[in-house]
């Protein structure tokens, strides 16, 4: 144990000090933040949006006859537009309105001209440079659109309360059929489904953290175990630690190493969340984290333990079969197809979680630690089903793992050619573990 404990300390120490791992860190650190902050970079190359003190955009409202209209069109901006304020004009002077937009105090305005055979009005926005900002447009067009719905309503005769029943959007609530039968309460379903947005961020996150760090962490196992084949240093290396140290010491090491780099991660995903411009965002998402239901955390975090020491070990036996660096790629290819089936079969089943094809790929253990990970978060998996599929990654890894040991306690003195199937039998059955 001290010897496997010297070989985690220096490979993990090692590793965490190279320029690979730093810049590999360093650009997906990047990316992140970049992504976060994406928001925030365009509404500062977007325009005159929003001036350098934060101030909301100034835009003139002319009442005019149509006070009525301009009053719900103010009424509404306020509510689903922060980043812009309606100033009042009670009559059309445009000399005045003209003024004002040339001195900077509005940035343009709007006034409501009627139309022939039409309840509603023409709505004119006026400007400096006679062009509209898309966001502009697309606030004004959803905001007019409720009052040009009420007024064409009104013509109907019909009352308050109606109109009312007609905008108000429908609401779909999903439940099981086990929660109908037992008589779930509508507020329960509601609440479920108000909590999926945040799963599906987690699931997402966890879903992509599992497959870079296990492309990462696992070429670099492979590729340190041939170096150190290909430049005879295993030789001396075995006098003074066993090959099984060897093995899973730089196992363990490297999923230190990825932890390291997911905290590295999940610090600056929080740190560009927590600033000024990216706090009011998030609170205009109304992302409830205290709803995220725990065994998300619990079985995501044991999935990636399990699933990581998987692949793991077969990266690391694959290494140890391949005396030169140049045939690395090739040999460590059917597990990569293998990783980039987990990943792809995730991410587009993020939609369809309960599918046949995410309840299969749950007992398959190669692709189960994404898989039941979807499924826990955005779909609706049983206990019982969660636990098997974790009891069959154990058995999987137990398995994989004596036979790796065995692979590398003899592929790692075998040089030459890649051996075959029957010649590493054949060497295997002269060892024990």
């Amino acid at each position: 144990m001290n010897n496997m404990w010297t070989v985690i300390r220096f490979t993990f120490m090692n590793k965490v000090r190279t320029k690979s791992f730093v810049v590999s860190t360093l650009i997906f650190a990047l990316l992140i933040t970049i992504g976060i902050n994406i928001p925030f970079f365009i509404q500062l190359f977007s325009g005159d949006q929003e001036d350098q003190g934060g101030a909301p955009q100034q835009i003139g409202l002319v009442y005019g006859e149509q006070a009525a209209i301009a009053e719900e069109l103010q009424s509404t901006m306020e509510e689903m537009a922060a980043q812009y304020k309606l100033i009042q004009y009670d009559t059309l002077d445009e000399t005045m309105l003209n003024s004002d937009v040339s001195s900077g105090l509005i940035d343009g305005y709007i006034r409501f001209e009627a139309q022939e055979g039409q309840s509603f009005p023409a709505v004119i926005y006026s400007s400096e440079d006679d062009v509209l900002e898309p966001q502009l447009q697309a606030v004004l067009q959803a905001a007019l659109q409720g009052a040009k719905t009420r007024a064409v309503l009104n013509d109907l005769s019909l009352s308050d309360e109606q109109i009312q029943e007609i905008n108000t959007p429908v609401q779909i609530s999903t439940r099981s059929v086990e929660e109908a039968g037992a008589g779930n309460s509508e507020p329960e379903a509601e609440e479920a489904a108000s909590n999926e947005p945040i799963n599906f961020i987690i699931v997402y996150a966890l879903v992509i953290l599992f497959f870079v760090t296990l492309m990462s962490t696992g070429n670099m196992i492979a590729s340190e175990v041939t170096t150190e084949k290909s430049s005879r240093i295993m030789e001396i290396l075995i006098t003074s630690v066993s090959p099984l140290s060897q093995m899973f010491g730089k196992i363990i090491g490297m999923f230190l190493l990825g932890l390291t780099q997911i905290l590295t991660f999940v610090i600056v995903a929080v740190v560009n969340l927590m600033l000024p411009h990216n706090t009011d965002a998030m609170a205009s998402l109304d992302l409830n984290f205290g709803a995220v239901d725990p065994m998300l955390l619990v079985f995501g975090l044991l999935f990636y333990i399990f699933g990581y020491f998987l692949y793991a070990v077969l990266f690391a036996a694959v290494g140890s079969i391949v005396s030169r660096t140049e045939d690395l790629g090739q040999a460590i290819m059917p597990i990569t197809m293998l990783s980039l089936a987990a990943f792809y079969i995730a991410i587009f089943s993020l939609g369809a979680p309960n599918s046949t094809l995410m309840k299969v790929s749950s007992y398959i253990p190669f692709v189960s630690p994404t898989s039941v990970i979807v499924r826990i978060g955005l779909g609706d998996a049983p206990l019982w089903e969660v636990l098997v599929s974790l009891g069959i990654l154990l058995v999987s890894i137990l398995v994989f793992g004596w036979l790796a040991a065995k692979i590398y306690r003899t592929g790692v003195l075998m040089y030459g050619k890649r051996p075959s199937f029957k010649e590493l039998r054949k060497a295997m059955k002269a060892y024990k573990i």
